[in-house]
């Protein structure tokens, strides 16, 4: 019998995965029993494949970012030879729940696209942008619930600052992405997530073709078909995401607005009222200064 691996407070079940960078393992917290995703990154790897950036960059990310529907990160734990990213735990993935199960109910559909917008808003709020949203990088919990992950290719995004760097998934880029023009960021992910609601609703993807530029000419042209079993606001809804120019392209804040996207959506996903931010904010700040007198 071999001996149980303990890393830090955690003892590793089994490997879920490999990846470029390393091993993605199940382990268990010696003392609450609470499961958790071990992702190991090596230094050395990361190092000649000059991904150092993108691991501190997706760390610090996970850091801030705390939201229902974005996988959580509680600790990284440093050794010599590896960077230990400990995760929550979300043994699914969108992509293979709708290859195993083919074209989603509306319904069904609906609430995984409420959660990936609500989770890409609250990301925008905090002035990052996904730019690689694809099913294979939204996870699920034991609940079905989404976790979004893989912040890897995410960046910064200020006020009058565009991006031109092409990254992310081809067939679910948007045309100014593939295309190398500039960006902001924000209508990106847009365009990814109408794709993925696309997908989620017909079982195939709006633009495919193994020859890239063809692929490419496709998404350029934003040509694609709506199947007729799609009802009339989803359709419009798709097509308004999928618009190829990218100031023509509805936002998330319109999406939201929507009355396909409010349908069944859940009381702690609804914004806030007008100025309670603002007031949560103020109230932090008089709770520090008056711990601060203590």
């Amino acid at each position: 019998m071999t001996a149980q691996i303990k890393i830090g407070n955690y003892s590793v079940l089994e490997t879920l995965g490999v990846g470029s960078f390393g091993k993605v393992k199940l382990a268990v917290h010696t003392l609450t029993g609470h499961r958790v995703a071990l992702k190991s990154i090596n230094r050395r790897k990361i190092a000649n494949m000059d991904m150092v950036g993108r691991v501190k960059r997706e760390i610090q990310y996970l850091k801030l970012l705390r939201h229902p529907h974005i996988i959580k990160l509680y600790e990284v734990i440093q050794t010599p030879t590896d960077i230990i990213m400990v995760m929550e735990y979300a043994p699914y993935e969108l992509f293979n729940y709708i290859v195993e199960k083919g074209r989603l109910p509306e319904d069904e559909a609906r609430r995984f696209f409420q959660q990936i917008i609500c989770a890409i808003e609250y990301c925008h709020r905090h002035r990052i942008v996904h730019r690689d949203l694809k099913p294979e990088n939204i996870l699920l919990d034991e609940y079905y619930n989404v976790k979004l992950a893989d912040f890897g290719l995410s960046n910064n995004i200020n006020d009058g600052d565009f991006l031109k760097t092409s990254c992310g998934s081809p067939n679910y880029a948007a045309p100014e992405v593939i295309s190398g023009r500039l960006y902001a960021g924000p209508e990106v992910d847009v365009w990814s997530a109408g794709v993925m609601l696309y997908v989620m609703l017909c079982g195939r993807l709006p633009f495919d073709d193994d020859y890239i530029p063809n692929l490419f000419r496709k998404i350029n042209g934003g040509m694609f078909s709506l199947p007729s079993v799609l009802s009339t606001a989803t359709k419009n809804l798709i097509s308004q995401m999928l618009v190829v120019d990218p100031l023509k392209r509805i936002t998330v804040n319109e999406i939201r607005q929507t009355e396909w996207f409010n349908i069944g959506l859940p009381d702690y996903l609804k914004p806030l009222p007008e100025n309670l931010e603002e007031q949560l904010e103020d109230m932090d700040m008089t709770i520090v200064q008056e711990l601060e007198k203590v």
